[in-house]
């Protein structure tokens, strides 16, 4: 049994296929040096100094799971998964190389984060006075300007976009969240792009330049899957795993789990490909009971994931369409807020910020695909589940 990629679906696969009765050999494979470890802690308690290290507790030894690391995958063909460090033959295989940050055309000086050396490298060079652009207002660049304005520097976040989180949300959240920008001192400037990063400026698109001593490029990421070409394993337009309900691909003896997989979700009635931490976890455990062949329901979760930004707890369950209906659950202006999709009558997705019970609540109304009065619904003083229709 070889498990490629050692983030967390693929240490959680290992670990669950080891508790749920796996009695054959186990290896992780994994292309950094380090032991598997949490990435969510890197743009928060990493960047900030108040951790070094986010290793996952799990006793690989004791469990005799075999972990290689610095191990990179290149190629694979039936029965053989090549690295970097040689072949490894396998009876069954699971993918779980995750995704890599897209990277910025003419932006090869800027600092990307995704790795735990990513992290400990962009915390040494915080300080006072630091000129800091962040190209990205998304979930990475709020969470990292948060603790480079915590660290005393001068951050500029530049978003070709109308709004923060442009394509994730509608641009009438993202700008009520545009607002905690400029409360924490940050310029922010949207509707520009980048046209290249040069030495101690930003050349922004129109022309205009921005002093920086430092630059971090956070616009999204992408499945890392190239290593898969000619291997017969089918890919979506976006580079994703192609997998069925039970995680598995259409090669016998593969699954995939984690950020590089794309899988049909009946609940959303599209194909999803979700790259969050609560996702890795369970297709990681899924996948395991896949490979395992134990009765399990299709995997269909609802997707769901958190930011701690500029001292707020956002949180997203379910998964919006432009169609949906949209309700507002107080107002931005409001220490706490939320917004409610509605499709029908029932929730399809809701966005909290530091409203932690409606966020309980309303993820087990989407489980439950139970209908909603809308009126109810949008009165932030009447709890969620009060608001059941009928």
């Amino acid at each position: 049994m070889v498990v490629v990629g050692a983030g967390l679906a693929g240490a959680q696969c290992v670990l669950k296929l080891r508790q749920g009765g796996w009695r054959g050999r186990i290896v992780l494979v994994g292309e950094e040096p380090h032991a598997p470890y949490d990435r969510p802690p890197l743009s928060k308690d990493v960047l900030l100094g108040k951790s070094d290290s986010t290793t996952l507790d799990i006793d690989y030894p004791n469990l005799g799971i075999e972990v290689l690391t610095g191990r990179r995958a290149t190629g694979l063909t039936p029965g053989v998964l090549h690295t970097d460090g040689g072949d490894l033959p396998y009876g069954s295989l699971v993918i779980a190389t995750g995704a890599v940050p897209r990277a910025l055309p003419g932006a090869e000086r800027a600092h990307l984060l995704h790795t735990l050396d990513d992290a400990l490298a962009l915390r040494a060079l915080l300080r006072p006075g630091l000129r800091l652009v962040l190209v990205g207002a998304g979930w990475i660049g709020a969470e990292v300007s948060t603790a480079a304005r915590q660290a005393g520097c001068a951050v500029t976040v530049v978003e070709a976009g109308p709004a923060p989180l442009p394509g994730a949300l509608p641009t009438a959240i993202g700008s009520a969240m545009a607002a905690w920008y400029a409360e924490a001192g940050v310029d922010l400037r949207c509707g520009v792009g980048v046209a290249a990063v040069e030495p101690g400026a930003v050349l922004l698109a129109d022309g205009s330049h921005l002093p920086a001593d430092e630059v971090v490029v956070g616009v999204g990421a992408r499945p890392a899957t190239g290593w898969l070409a000619g291997s017969g394993v089918e890919l979506d337009e976006a580079g994703a795993v192609v997998v069925d309900e039970r995680l598995r691909t259409g090669l016998p003896g593969v699954f995939a789990a984690g950020d590089c997989v794309s899988y049909p979700s009946a609940r959303a009635g599209a194909r999803l490909a979700v790259q969050h931490w609560d996702h890795a976890l369970q297709s990681g455990e899924a996948v395991a009971a896949a490979v395992l062949g134990a009765e399990a329901p299709p995997y269909d979760p609802v997707p769901y994931f958190w930011s701690e930004q500029f001292g707020r707890m956002v949180q997203y369950a379910g998964r919006h369409a432009e169609s949906d209906e949209l309700l507002w659950r107080g107002s931005p202006q409001d220490a706490s807020w939320a917004v409610l999709w509605l499709r029908d009558g029932v929730p399809s997705a809701l966005l909290t910020v530091d409203r932690p019970r409606d966020l309980t609540q309303g993820r087990k109304l989407i489980e439950r695909g139970a209908a909603l009065d809308p009126a109810r619904a949008a009165d932030p003083a009447v709890p969620l589940k009060s608001a059941v229709a009928g």
